[in-house]
């Protein structure tokens, strides 16, 4: 079970701890939302959240079927809600996996790892998740 302390720290910012490593991590509000934009908002960890998710869990398919996905890149475009209230509308997804051959086998494991990370199966089914990844 993971513990994480958090404190809010006024002017829309939090301060998160995580118990285990002591790491710390600020948010604070998004721009658009009265905030000063200066660190991840909470739903910018959200979707960071997401893309981290499905490459720890590729990582760990890939290495027990004996194959490699290091060097892998993604970048992660959050579209919010246009109607209130706010909330994530969309998580859209470019993963860009390193130039090897990969076999349908392993890129049927890559693709449902994609579709399997808990943060995926967590998320509301109304947060669409578009991924697209390069081979």
């Amino acid at each position: 079970m993971t513990r994480i302390k958090t404190k809010y720290l006024g002017e829309l910012r939090t301060e998160a701890t995580h118990i285990q490593s002591g790491t710390t991590l600020i948010t604070d509000a998004p721009i658009d939302n009265h905030g000063k934009g200066e660190y991840f908002s909470p739903t910018d960890l959200v979707a960071t959240a997401l893309g981290s998710c499905m490459v720890t869990i590729m990582g760990i398919a890939a290495k027990a079927h004996h194959f490699s996905i290091d060097g892998t890149t993604w970048e992660i475009t959050k579209v919010m809600s246009a109607d209130t209230p706010r909330r994530i509308a969309e998580i859209k997804i470019e993963l860009k996996l390193p130039h090897v051959s990969y076999t349908d086998q392993q890129r049927k494991i890559i693709d449902h790892c994609i579709k399997n990370c808990p943060v995926a199966l967590s998320l509301h089914p109304e947060v669409k998740q578009t991924v697209s990844v390069i081979y």
